[in-house]
């Protein structure tokens, strides 16, 4: 891929840097002030326009570094609802947004929609703009109660829908501020949702996982993020004793278990 090559150049320049930093006074008078190093990362349509044509079954979730992209079957209800666990700022919310990015640039509407529910709706400004968004709703307000009423109502009824609905909320722990009956209609989409054309995406802040415990027996799958001094609270949702997520790269990288390996991949950016 042309942007890990690209990456690779910069990544020489950086040991130059320090290669001169390391000379002796007299070399480093000669050097010339550079701006501050920034890896080159693609944009979100250049990185689809690279992998070309997907299948319309297929929901684009990154790129993983043997340059092929990790993509989810959404015919396949296997893997079940997704949760997403990280430190605050380990990028959570951009790979959601990445995923809600990505798919009006490879499916209709009349394939693919998407809804998001969040305590922070100001950072989700434009999404709704989407042919593809049934809104963004917030955690405070009866909006987000009455989407998932609907959505699991669709879900009931959908069996000649051909149509797939992706819900994605940031985060779990806001979940707890709506009503009792919208709650248990969720729980119905996490346990239910994949086999009636229904997704959701659930980040998880390892500093609340305790809060959250009786929710996480509904993913079967989990992804991780950069988790820092918080290493148990990642061990309470998954075992990640070799998974090095302190090593991540907050805000770009993160980590899924298959076959018994951590497979690593990151998000591109959207702006």
């Amino acid at each position: 891929m042309n942007s890990i090559k690209r990456n690779y150049d910069l990544a020489l320049e950086a040991l130059e840097e320090l290669a001169l930093e390391l000379a002796p006074p007299d070399v480093q008078e000669e050097r010339t002030e550079r701006p501050p190093l920034q890896l080159a990362h693609p944009s979100l349509s250049e990185m689809l326009t690279q992998f070309g044509a997907l299948p319309r079954e297929a929901l684009f979730l990154g790129a993983a570094y043997d340059e092929l992209p990790i993509l989810l079957n959404l015919n396949d209800p296997a893997p079940g609802p997704i949760l997403i666990v990280g430190d605050q700022g380990s990028g959570k919310t951009a790979f959601l947004q990445t995923i809600a990015q990505a798919i009006p640039l490879t499916h209709t509407p009349q394939e693919v929609q998407f809804g998001i529910v969040t305590s922070r709706p100001e950072e989700w400004l434009g999404f709704e703009e989407s042919e593809n968004c049934m809104g963004i709703f917030s955690t405070y307000h009866s909006d987000a109660d009455n989407f998932i009423l609907s959505l699991a109502d669709w879900a009931h009824n959908n069996r000649r829908e051909e149509r797939f609905a992706i819900l994605l909320i940031d985060d779990l722990e806001a979940i707890m501020d709506i009503s009792e009956k919208a709650q248990q209609n969720l729980r119905w989409l996490l346990l239910r949702g994949p086999n009636r054309r229904v997704w959701s995406f659930v980040t998880q802040n390892t500093k609340y996982s305790k809060k959250t415990l009786p929710w996480l027996d509904a993913f079967r799958t989990r992804l991780f993020g950069y988790v820092g001094n918080n290493v148990q609270g990642a061990e309470s949702i998954l075992p990640t004793r070799d998974a090095a997520l302190h090593l991540l790269e907050p805000g770009l990288e993160f980590i899924l278990n298959e076959n018994r390996r951590w497979v690593k991949f990151w998000i591109p950016s959207i702006k």
